[in-house]
This record gives C-alpha cells, sequence and structure tokens, in this order.
C-alpha cells in the first residue's frame, strides 16, 4: 500500500490563497445621462454583430452584462484551457507538481506515493492572437487554480488529476458606466474542467 504525503500541498509557491472578489461597488451611483442610453444602445447592437462574426463566447458575456442580474456566468473552462496561452501557464505548474512529487518521493522509502497538489490563484491574459480573440473579448484575464494529487507509482513514474478551476470579474472595462448608472451589471466569471496527465 501507497504512502500519502499529508503535510501542505506541492505547487504553492507564487500562488494566492483568494482570488480577487468580484467588482460590485458603484452600481447605480451615477444618475443616467444621454450618453450611457447611447452607449447602452451601441452595445445592444454590437451583441448581434459579435455573433455574426463567429465571437459567441464574446457575445454571450456582453448579453449577460446588458441583462444586468449580476449572476455568475458559467464558461467552458475546458476550451479556455485548450488555448495556447491558457495551456502553457497549466502546463508548466503540472509539470512542477511531478518533479516537486519525484524530489519529495525520492527522499522517502520510494514506494507509491500521492501528493495533494495547489497552484492557489494565478494570473493569466490571453494574448491579442486571432485564434483567441473570442475569448480575449470575452474575458481578457483571469485567475484560475490548479488542485489535485500527483501519485508516483513505485517505478518513479509520475502522473496527475486535476481540477482547473476559473475566476474573473467581468466589469466591462470600456463599458463600466453601465454599471455605473445602473443599466448593466458586473458579474463573476466562472468554470471548471478535469484532467489526468
Amino acid at each position: 500500500m501507497g504512502q500519502t504525503e499529508l503535510t501542505s500541498p506541492i505547487g504553492w509557491d507564487g500562488g494566492r490563497a483568494d482570488a480577487d472578489a468580484p467588482l460590485a461597488n458603484r452600481f447605480a451611483e451615477r444618475a443616467v445621462r444621454p450618453y450611457d442610453l447611447l452607449l447602452r444602445a451601441a452595445c445592444q447592437a454590437l451583441v448581434p454583430l459579435r455573433s455574426a462574426l463567429g465571437l459567441r463566447r464574446a457575445a454571450g458575456v456582453l448579453r449577460h452584462y446588458l441583462r444586468g442580474t449580476g449572476a455568475p456566468y458559467r464558461v467552458d473552462a475546458e476550451a479556455l484551457l485548450a488555448l495556447p496561452a491558457v495551456r502553457s501557464a497549466a502546463g508548466e505548474q503540472l509539470e512542477r507538481w511531478r518533479a516537486e512529487a519525484l524530489e519529495q518521493w525520492r527522499g522517502g522509502p520510494r514506494t507509491a506515493a500521492a501528493y495533494p497538489a495547489d497552484s492557489g490563484w494565478r494570473e493569466v491574459a490571453l494574448p491579442r492572437a486571432w485564434g483567441s480573440v473570442d475569448w480575449r473579448l470575452a474575458v481578457r484575464a483571469f485567475a484560475y487554480r490548479l488542485t489535485g494529487t500527483v501519485r508516483v507509482a513505485a517505478d518513479g513514474t509520475a502522473s496527475a488529476d486535476y481540477r482547473f478551476a476559473v475566476l474573473a470579474c467581468w466589469d466591462a472595462g470600456r463599458f463600466a458606466r453601465l454599471h455605473d448608472a445602473g443599466l448593466a451589471k458586473g458579474f463573476a466569471v466562472t468554470g471548471e474542467a478535469f484532467g489526468h496527465v
């Protein structure tokens, strides 16, 4: 029977314990001005335009913002994880987990072992590359957290099971004045995916 390491998780250095909370202040604190109504109308026209251009994720988050509920918006974290910039950031962390687990395993009795792992919350910004334009308009940047277990077999081969969680505050950037005027409302973007490497 293998051992399980129950001390602090591997892979934590550089991560944060908490992700930034969604920005909910200033909602409806400003008086509605004619420009705000024009901006809202322009945003409403932008939703079908984005859809027609194949930017369905960007259209979806803008539509959700304009509905003004402030409810969390769930994204396809597996598709997000497939983007090169995100895959690279998560892949580096998973490689680090395996390296740290093997280092601890080599210092022990060299029997099968399992090590809890946690990256903490880390930031990733999507590049301006054409392949990620839809995602960039949809979320631009977000926090992610990998949690899981690294298993090292008796022969020294390492594998990891992980959960990839996403959290972002969608405050609309240049459209934020609509939130301030109460004509739209910012919200949290969430999502999760699971995998094995």
